[in-house]
């Protein structure tokens, strides 16, 4: 079948306004992913502007309804790992602490898929050549890898993230939930009130929405 250029230049129009759509819609994350939902939103909406556009047997109006179907799949995602924790942990996961103060936690590298030559890879990247000398690292939802020496301040995650209760890092603090929601009650809040809040030199810093 002979390739029709308008019927391209349709689709890649569509396809355009679609991946400018969901920049606009879903926030600009996905143009710096760091989470698996961000990930995957470009490589299937990739999957389909390129897959499908070049195939003259599926029409605009299929082409349409797909990019439609997903976006609708995208933002469904999005409010779930937004309104759930479990969701969240299920869909983006959770940071790991692979390093404890010199030492590696080989059984939680192993399950995250960092081999002992990325782990290496990694901890030079960042200028770090005597492990030893690591207080904590931990290993990013996008793959990253956080690096705090012995030398430096303690970085700490949010104990409050979109008026919801950070689990994991209260665990590392030794706090539970009622030590968050008591510190905020000092403050005249709620945890659903509160956008972000830190837990700096023995003192919560909340925002509000």
């Amino acid at each position: 079948m002979d390739l029709s250029y308008g019927d391209l230049a349709l689709k890649f129009t569509v396809g355009f306004l679609f991946m400018v759509i969901q920049i606009n819609l879903f926030g600009k994350s996905n143009l710096a992913p760091t989470n698996a939902i961000d990930q995957l939103q470009n490589y299937v909406l990739g999957g389909i502007v390129g897959g499908m556009i070049y195939n003259q047997s599926i029409t605009l109006l299929q082409f349409t309804m797909v990019l439609v179907i997903w976006t609708l799949i995208v933002f469904i995602a999005k409010f779930l790992t937004s309104h759930s924790n479990i969701m969240k942990k299920i869909i983006d996961g959770t940071p790991s602490v692979i390093v404890t103060k010199g030492k590696i936690d080989v059984d939680l590298a192993l399950k995250n898929g960092l081999t002992a030559s990325d782990l290496a890879f990694k901890l030079r990247q960042a200028g770090v050549y005597d492990i030893r000398e690591v207080k904590r690292a931990i290993f990013e939802q996008n793959g990253q890898l956080t690096i705090v020496m012995k030398n430096e301040e303690n970085i700490k995650y949010p104990i409050v993230l979109d008026g919801k209760i950070n689990e994991e890092e209260l665990e590392i603090l030794d706090k539970d939930e009622d030590w968050v929601e008591k510190k905020l009650d000092e403050k005249g809040l709620k945890v659903s009130e509160v956008f972000l809040a830190n837990y700096i030199n023995g003192k919560v810093i909340a925002y509000k929405y």
